[in-house]
């Protein structure tokens, strides 16, 4: 299905979409189907489980806190973040959870069992939930956290955030099918998904909820600059955004000469801002949400007069978001899946989209953009430190932000024709995905994870 730009921009908390706000998803559903189908009274104990690469590095991701604050009704889009670091820890003094935020039972921290050699077949991330009741057989339900915050319940069909797919007027689902539309009814790549969108919701709603998704990026960009201190975890390391942006603002030559260090930057201090657990803007992942909110505010700020229309923060925002729908249906954004490739790429090409959309490219420029962007990540691998969104991931979201600045750029110097689709080059990725060792997926067990002592 063609997906909703609030699918692919959601609000939440830090530190992972996969690992900590589509288990808090996944958790809120189970007990929410509890009192829906009126079975809440009658539990008397719960157990869960966490399968595959949820396992592996859960808890280095948070997964065991986000499962319990799940459980008790929150969702990741409204949750406080000083309660959702906090309340983890009261539930293990007291001993006890407010299951669906009604019913207290008892909980131990052992009733919640890693298993991460029992991979399932149908995504790496599972979490197998289960109530046993009063009277009756226990209710059990398995869910999959398929990348991005994007929850799938075992058995059911898939959808995203905002639920079942609307009848919209121009589907698409490759690159080819998107151009084809834009050639056929005149219209940029962010006027196609802005018809779509207009099928889900008012244009006034639609408008102020985009331009919302973009104050909470701001903020975070604004946090990321200012905090200072040692990321949690235990890997002790330092907080560096506000350090190096006050290097970066003491210079004699701040200003357009240091636009490239004020990119990377921006992105570092969105991750740093997200490994702390903060507010941010899945951007499509919680891993690479630094990238779309720092190339949107390179654009705003060094790009002339882009900062004095507010309407291109709008055409940004939905032309990422039109490349990030056709990656997420076509191949992956989960690391746990395909590698940061699916990641930290993605939000890559859908930056360079933006921007080179915003910049008048044509579609066609726009789509080349966003090749160049993803071609440039085949292959990357995802092997996080200590299991933490930490090490490589906040540099490697600063180097993306620049490749999809440079992508834009060298899309624009052409017209539009290359060798290479977008299409391709997500098959290429999908491919290279399903190639890839399980060990460079999000599982802590190869590369910087094995050869960087974590201690």
């Amino acid at each position: 299905m063609t997906l909703s730009v609030f699918d692919l921009f959601s609000i939440g908390i830090g530190p992972s979409s996969s690992h900590t706000v589509g288990p808090m998803r996944a958790a809120a559903a189970f007990a929410r189907s509890l009192t829906t189908e009126r079975k809440l009274d009658q539990v008397v104990d719960l157990g869960v489980e966490l399968h595959g690469a949820l396992a592996a590095t859960g808890r280095g991701h948070g997964t065991p806190g986000a499962v319990l604050l799940g459980l008790e009704g929150a969702e990741p889009e409204r949750i406080d973040p000083e309660i959702a670091a906090r309340r983890p820890q009261e539930i293990a003094r007291e001993g006890a959870l407010l299951l669906d935020g009604r019913r207290r039972i008892a909980w131990d921290n052992s009733q919640l069992i890693f298993s991460p050699r029992d991979v399932r077949p149908e995504h790496p991330n599972a979490v197998t939930f289960t109530a046993r009741l009063a009277r009756g057989e226990p209710v059990t339900q398995r869910w999959f956290s398929i990348g991005g915050g994007f929850i799938h319940r075992d058995g059911a069909a898939p959808a995203g955030h905002n639920g079942a797919e609307t009848d919209i007027p121009l589907p698409f689902g490759t690159a080819a099918e998107l151009l084809a539309h834009c050639e056929r009814e005149d219209l940029s790549v962010a006027e196609v998904c802005w018809r779509n969108e207009l099928a889900r919701r008012p244009p006034d709603q639609a408008r102020s909820d985009l331009q919302r998704i973009w104050s909470v990026m701001d903020s975070s960009i604004q946090r990321g600059l200012e905090a200072t201190g040692v990321l949690p975890g235990g890997l002790r390391v330092p907080r560096r955004a506000a350090a190096i942006y006050a290097r970066i603002k003491a210079c004699a030559d701040f200003g357009p000469a240091s636009a490239m260090d004020r990119l990377g930057v921006t992105a570092m201090a969105v991750n740093e801002e997200n490994a702390a657990g903060g507010r941010i803007v899945t951007a499509p992942t919680n891993g690479a949400a630094g990238v779309i909110p720092a190339v949107l505010r390179y654009a705003l700020d060094d790009l002339v007069g882009l900062a004095e229309r507010p309407d291109q923060v709008v055409r940004f925002l939905l032309t990422a978001a039109a490349i990030g729908s056709i990656i997420k249906q076509r191949a992956s954004i989960s690391g746990a899946e395909v590698g940061c490739q699916g990641e930290v790429g993605t939000a890559c090409a859908m930056a360079a989209a933006g921007l080179a959309a915003v910049l008048d490219g044509t579609p066609a420029q726009v789509e080349n953009a966003a090749e160049i962007g993803m071609e440039h990540h085949l292959g990357m691998t995802c092997d996080p430190i200590g299991g933490l969104v930490q090490i490589p991931c906040i540099e490697r979201n600063s180097m993306a932000a620049v490749k999809a600045v440079h992508a834009a750029r060298l899309a624009l110097l052409g017209d539009g024709s290359h060798r290479v689709s977008l299409d391709q080059a997500i098959e290429t990725m999908r491919q290279t995905g399903a190639d890839m060792s399980d060990k460079y997926k999000e599982t802590s067990a190869g590369g910087l994870a094995v050869n960087v002592p974590d201690c």
